[in-house]
């Protein structure tokens, strides 16, 4: 393969975020990948490199999209907080006031907000979805809408790494009459000009980016060898139950599929640029998406002092602590740079986007090699983002 050639521009006094994502290609072994960060809205670093395939092919262009994995949440988690921002929906309001069916086994009374926060208790069926059906909305809806809690809603967080979308998505699309892609395309994205796709259109394919490499749920088979696959009868039938059982409907072996990019699965295949996503979360930044009220709400904590998530603390370090907000993950670790009060999402491979309104400023990653998990802790993320606040401090003296 031959050697990456970088392309894009920054802005004067941001030369070192370009060195590090030089680095992440001759250092860390990125394959393709492309950083975008905008202070005010526009773009201090446009940045783009590498390949779009394992072979090295295809060069990574400007409008190359990418499967972001989780950094998908932020955008679903948006939809739902533009309805509350124009007060079509509550989100202290039961769920099944949007969503009827939802009140089966004991449900009735959930908010919407724990839809949001992780809190639920869905972070998978009973029994796991038979091959291709995580294609099936319908189906995925009707069958989480008649699952039983996997333990007392609103006591315990516990990351939704696939649920999430649809639990979220059908709330959306019982208000809207639209998929959650739909609505993300017509009323975020379109207008904005962010190349940012839920139910990728099929035109836009041949600009989608291979993903190489392993998926986090590989990764934990190697780390943790002898794990079982579900189903399980209860969260205490093994200590990764709860990590095994969020990972249930990941389609594994068709990532690159076309049926996989049409498919809509909100919580875990957008395809989308770094360009588009930057762009998503300037705009939130710069308060054009929703108001100063809805903005703060977003980022508040809905995890309590000192807990864990049953299933992101599962793999983390002993001391570990995983706060939520309203659909977003909070900066306490300081992934997001030293803004304690920036937000946004990560992806598993490695990919990360955030805002950090106080600075007014959006940052994304995007990359097809895995690497780290969603967290943000890979080190190409956290080079980058050292040197995007490194610059912005010099910037501004």
């Amino acid at each position: 393969m031959e050697r990456a050639t970088v392309n894009g521009h920054c802005a004067p006094g941001f030369a070192r975020v370009r060195e590090a994502f030089e680095r992440n290609f001759s250092v860390h072994g990125d394959v393709g990948a492309a950083v975008t960060v905008t202070v005010d809205g526009e773009a201090v670093v446009d940045l783009w490199g590498g390949h779009t395939d394992a072979a090295g092919t295809r060069a990574w262009e400007h409008d190359t999209l990418v499967n972001v994995y989780s950094t998908s949440k932020g955008m679903t988690a948006l939809c739902a907080h533009l309805l509350a921002d124009r007060g079509e929906l509550d989100l202290d309001a039961p769920v099944a006031r949007y969503w009827p069916e939802f009140a089966q086994a004991g449900k009735q009374d959930i908010p919407v907000r724990w839809l949001l926060s992780h809190r639920a208790g869905l972070i998978a069926p009973r029994e796991p979805l038979s091959a291709g059906r995580a294609y099936d909305w319908d189906h995925v809806c009707a069958t989480l809408a008649a699952t039983e809690p996997w333990w007392e809603p609103g006591t315990a967080q516990g990351y939704h790494a696939v649920t999430f979308g649809y639990l979220v998505g059908e709330v959306v699309r019982r208000i809207t009459g639209q998929s959650l892609g739909a609505f993300l395309r017509s009323e975020i994205t379109e207008p904005l000009g962010a190349r940012v796709f839920i139910g990728t259109p099929a035109e836009e394919h041949a600009h989608c980016a291979d993903m190489v490499g392993q998926l986090d749920e590989a990764r934990i088979a190697e780390r943790f060898p002898g794990v079982p696959k579900p189903p399980f009868r209860s969260l205490s039938d093994h200590p990764l139950a709860t990590v095994m059982l969020a990972l249930t409907y990941i389609p594994t072996g068709d990532v690159n599929s076309a049926a996989y990019r049409s498919a809509e699965i909100p919580a875990g295949n957008a395809h989308a640029s770094a360009h588009g996503l930057a762009t998503v979360y300037g705009a939130l930044a710069g308060g054009k998406l929703v108001g100063p009220g809805t903005l703060e709400a977003m980022r508040r904590s809905q995890s309590l002092p000192g807990e864990r998530d049953l299933a992101i603390d599962a793999l983390a370090p002993a001391g570990y602590e995983h706060r939520w907000g309203l659909g977003y993950m909070l900066n306490h670790q300081r992934h997001s740079g030293p803004n304690p009060r920036a937000f946004g999402h990560g992806g598993a491979g490695g990919s990360w986007a955030f805002a950090d309104p106080e600075n007014r400023l959006s940052y994304a990653y995007a990359m097809n090699k895995y690497g780290g998990g969603t967290t943000g802790d890979d080190p190409r993320n956290s080079g980058l983002v050292t040197a995007v606040y490194e610059s912005l401090a010099r910037a501004r003296g």
